[in-house]
């Protein structure tokens, strides 16, 4: 006899859906691993992408010998009025009501979360940011994300988008100060911070200058070695992402910053990258710590799974 898959004393699945891989944790009820596995993310196949879905879950289930709830991080927007999926790395989501497809596809309670907000999640309770009041959590991959946390808990806003900074305009000031161009970005605005700040972003600022492009590893090594062009680099993307943390700083006031993503593992960013946010913030002001992921690229399933918890726990039972 399995337990009743609205509750979570067998345990509960995060799944962390990205562009590249679908990865699912399981946990007991103590919130310790129990399972996990990752597979190639079936990005063009909706047919392929639920029964990849499915089969995780199912493998999940048993492990914990349970039909357990599932917390879900995605990545993109979800229209607030359609339900249907936005701005997906993800394209045989795009336009689909993820929601419906996935509660169709697993048959259980489920939550799902931005995939971003649920690295902030994963960091606040029980990562980098524990304890803190309230925290940050920035994604420097791909693109450029994040969410906000109070209390341990996820903030997520009337359209369920609170801490989408990467969307926010660089102004144009800063663009010239650089000599950088107004570049257009896939969410159909220009100017955005992600199409500067993120991976990407980098390479493309690297390019720019001369540079061939090299990712932001190399770029860094390079750079400390003596390359010039790198060392530019470093420095316009380090100005650009002190003057986007900084209006961070402003709007949420957060106890500390957590960064995600590829770009997290750069050491210089702790360094110097408190000093760059510093910056731009008005006098009197002081910037939070910026520190390092606890949970690495764990932190997403964590994530979604702790989601799932805290709305579960906060839905009374008959």
């Amino acid at each position: 006899m399995t337990t009743p898959p609205d509750r979570l004393d067998r345990g509960c699945h995060g799944i962390d859906i990205g562009g590249t891989k679908i990865e699912i944790v399981s946990y007991d009820s103590a919130m310790r691993e129990a399972y996990r596995e990752r597979v190639a993310t079936p990005g063009h196949d909706i047919v392929a992408f639920s029964q990849a879905v499915h089969t995780l879950v199912r493998s999940g289930d048993a492990v914990l010998g349970a039909r357990a709830p599932a917390g879900i991080g995605l990545p993109g927007i979800t229209d607030t009025f359609s339900g249907r999926q936005l701005s997906t790395n993800v394209p045989a989501l795009n336009g689909r009501q993820a929601r419906q497809l996935l509660q169709h596809t697993l048959d259980r309670p489920i939550v799902i979360g931005n995939d971003c907000q649920c690295f902030a999640l994963c960091e606040a309770a029980g990562g980098a940011a524990d304890g803190l009041p309230t925290m940050f959590g920035a994604i420097l991959g791909t693109g450029a994300g994040g969410g906000y946390c109070a209390d341990g808990k996820l903030v997520r806003g009337q359209n369920g988008i609170a801490g989408e900074w990467g969307h926010w305009s660089v102004p144009a000031p800063l663009l010239a100060r650089h000599g950088l161009a107004l570049l257009d970005c896939p969410c159909g605005k220009a100017g955005c911070t992600e199409r500067y700040v993120s991976g990407p972003g980098m390479a493309a600022l690297h390019r720019h200058f001369g540079g061939d492009g090299a990712e932001p590893v190399a770029l860094a090594a390079r750079a400390n070695a003596g390359d010039i062009v790198a060392a530019r680099t470093l420095d316009v993307h380090l100005d650009l992402l002190g003057h986007a943390l900084a209006n961070v700083v402003l709007a949420f006031d957060p106890h500390a910053i957590v960064l995600g993503g590829g770009l997290s593992n750069l050491p210089h960013l702790y360094a110097r990258l408190p000093d760059a946010v510093q910056r731009h913030l008005l006098r009197g002001i002081q910037a939070p710590p910026i520190l390092p992921p606890r949970f690495g690229d764990a932190g997403g399933a964590r994530g979604a799974a702790l989601l799932l918890r805290q709305q579960l726990d906060a839905t009374p039972h008959p």
